[in-house]
């Protein structure tokens, strides 16, 4: 992700994942109230373990092969709850820097027979640069956080849905190549979500929303409220920040107007319409920026900044959103 807006992008309208519906009107499905339905629980340990997988990989670069290994851990954990017909590796290749880079988005699908749907994302690629480390800005970074958290806390919500039935269908995409572009090249960002969205398998996906976890995992994390999710959302927000303050999250979950943070849920909504909002550790900055944690494409971004709380409080509010706040 990147501390600047932005630019306009002119990008096609098409989206993939495995089914196909619709929501109806625009702004459907954006209303939420208590359901009185069970929410199962979450497992911060396994989130954190999950991390801990990724990172012993080493960084997750693309044409790397610690990438490669942690696409068929993430590949295979999938399928070992949603099942192969229920998981797609979605293989593509770009030219960045004069390099041909060799990519994959994953996909997996639970409650397949749910027509009503919605989409959780995060990107499981790792920085090849560390730009912002005073000591060894060239190398890449291991991502234990941006990179590795929403990866982590995805894939333990993939082993509930897979034990829970959740009320709605979810479809669960990591995106890849968020992180390859150089400092303000908006353009060679968010190729994963870019491929998602120019080249689906089944046109016409249309979920209730969106919501993209990025640095979800940091030890004393402030989750504002992010700018774009705002215009995208704000009823979503809205509900997941007062989710976090009724389940005594509002630590992390802080009632306060974020900055604008360049992420993939941006490409998603340009895309293809759905209002995809982004939970990322970051806070507003004097003129209108963004303060990431000082970590933030280091080679501090280790297991060593990794929070179970944090890791809990984030599952629990997500997980409550879905079991017991949406109408259906």
């Amino acid at each position: 992700m990147m501390k600047i807006s932005p630019p306009v992008l002119v990008l096609s309208s098409v989206l993939i994942v495995l089914l196909f519906v619709s929501c109806g009107e625009e702004g459907a499905g954006l209303e939420f109230e208590q359901q009185d339905r069970a929410v199962p629980e979450f497992n911060a340990d396994n989130a954190y373990q999950f991390i801990e997988d990724q990172v012993n990989f080493g960084p997750r670069v693309p044409n790397s092969s610690a990438h490669v290994q942690t696409k068929d851990y993430i590949r295979d954990q999938l399928a070992a709850v949603a099942g192969d017909r229920n998981v797609f590796v979605q293989e593509f290749q770009q030219e960045v820097y004069g390099e041909e880079l060799t990519m994959f988005n994953i996909l997996a699908s639970f409650g397949v027979h749910h027509e009503d749907r919605i989409v959780l994302a995060a990107h499981w690629d790792t920085r090849p640069r560390a730009e912002e480390d005073p000591v060894d800005p060239e190398s890449p970074i291991l991502g234990a956080d941006d990179g590795g958290s929403g990866v982590g806390v995805l894939l333990e919500m993939a082993r509930i849905f897979s034990e829970n039935e959740p009320p709605i269908g979810v479809d669960i995409v990591f995106f890849d190549g968020e992180d390859y572009g150089e400092v303000s090249d908006l353009d060679n960002y968010f190729l994963g979500a870019r491929q998602w969205g120019n080249h689906p398998p089944v046109p016409g996906y249309s979920p209730r929303f969106g919501i993209l976890l990025d640095m979800v995992g940091g030890e004393n994390a402030i989750f504002s409220k992010e700018g774009y999710s705002m215009r995208f959302a704000p009823n979503l927000v809205n509900e997941i920040w007062r989710i976090g303050d009724e389940l005594g999250y509002g630590h992390f979950f802080v009632d306060q107007r974020g900055g604008n943070v360049a992420d993939d849920h941006i490409i998603v909504q340009q895309l293809t319409g759905i209002p995809m909002i982004n939970i990322i550790h970051h806070t507003p900055a004097d003129g209108g920026g963004v303060q990431f944690p000082p970590y933030w494409h280091t080679h501090n971004d280790t297991m060593e900044i990794i929070d179970r709380e944090t890791l809990q409080a984030v599952g629990d509010v997500v997980l409550e959103l879905i079991y017991n706040r949406i109408p259906t």
